[in-house]
This record gives C-alpha cells, sequence and structure tokens, in this order.
C-alpha cells in the first residue's frame, strides 16, 4: 500500500467516524428531545445560561486588562461583561422560568421573520422565475408567521418537536451515509 492510499484511506475512516458520531449524537439528542421535551429544553437553556457567564467573564476581562482600549471601551467591556454574568446566574436560579422565556421569544423571533420573509418574498415577485410559487410561499409564511405570534409558546413547542424529529432523521442519516461513505473509491 502506497503512503498516498494509506493517508485516502485514514481519511475516508476519520470522515466515515466523523459522520457516524454525528449520527448517533444527533438521534439521541433527537430522542431525548422528543421524550423529554422540557427537560432537555431546560439543558439547552442551562448551556445557554454557562454561556452568558463565561462569555461575560471573557468581556470584564477584556475590560479590566486591556492596555490598548480607550477608557470608554474598557467600562463598556466590564458593564457588558457583568450583564452577562447576571443574566446567567439569573437564569440559573430559575431555569424553568427562563426556559419558558426562552421558547417565548423563540417562537415570537421566528414568527416575525416568517412573516418578513414572505413580505420579502412578495417584494422580489417581478425577479421570480415561478410567480405562483413564490406567491403560494410567501401567503404561507405571513400566515404562519402570524399564527405564531398569536400562540408563540405552542409554535415554540411545534418547532422544538420538529426539531427532534429532524435530528433523528438527519442522525440516521448521518450513521447510513458513515457505513457507505467512500465504498467507491
Amino acid at each position: 500500500m502506497t503512503t498516498e492510499s494509506a493517508a485516502e484511506k485514514s481519511a475516508v475512516n476519520g470522515i466515515r467516524t466523523a459522520l457516524g458520531v454525528g449520527g448517533v449524537l444527533a438521534v439521541i439528542v433527537g430522542i431525548l428531545v422528543l421524550v423529554w421535551p422540557g427537560k432537555t429544553a431546560m439543558v439547552v437553556t442551562a448551556i445557554i445560561a454557562i454561556y452568558a457567564i463565561a462569555a461575560g467573564l471573557v468581556y470584564a476581562g477584556l475590560g479590566i486588562f486591556s492596555k490598548s482600549k480607550g477608557g470608554w471601551a474598557r467600562v463598556g467591556h466590564i458593564v457588558l461583561g457583568v450583564l452577562f454574568v447576571i443574566a446567567g446566574i439569573i437564569a440559573f436560579l430559575n431555569l424553568g422560568a427562563a426556559t419558558a422565556w426562552l421558547a417565548l421569544f423563540l417562537g415570537i423571533l421566528v414568527g416575525i421573520m416568517w412573516i418578513i420573509e414572505g413580505i420579502v418574498s412578495l417584494s422580489t415577485l417581478g425577479d421570480a422565475s415561478s410567480k405562483g410559487w413564490t406567491i403560494f410561499f410567501a401567503i404561507v409564511s405571513i400566515i404562519a408567521g402570524v399564527v405564531l405570534l398569536f400562540s408563540p409558546l405552542w409554535g415554540a413547542v411545534v418547532l422544538w418537536w420538529l426539531i427532534g424529529i429532524a435530528l433523528i432523521v438527519l442522525g440516521i442519516i448521518n450513521i447510513v451515509r458513515a457505513f457507505t461513505f467512500g465504498k467507491g473509491a
């Protein structure tokens, strides 16, 4: 076996391993989302809270220890860092409420984005190759956005379920890809 073919085989095995591990993790997380949606959402919220605290400490450290930044930039970094740390701590103090608030926020945000996406689609109607599909997409997007705005928490739950289902399906596809990747090479 030549060095080139050994390197190629090693690369293929690395890709196969990454696809397999990623697929298995996606399936596990997808199942967790569907079986324990509330607990899994709380874990996601906790991870975001940990990120907020870590980012806050980094921002505060930049403000305190930076020699190249001016006075207002240093104060701004410190204030931003303190706000991030406080937000993370508050989220941890009542993880259930923070999870519900995050779901509500994301439901509203997605609803607004869908409405804007529908409006943007209508504004590009003159350039569309398929005007009928563009109008259909715009109407569905706007209606879905309005519905989500009227029930953002329920919409967030449905989106969470869809994420769980998508993770399982895509995870299974990646596991299959891990077994089949590089077979023809």
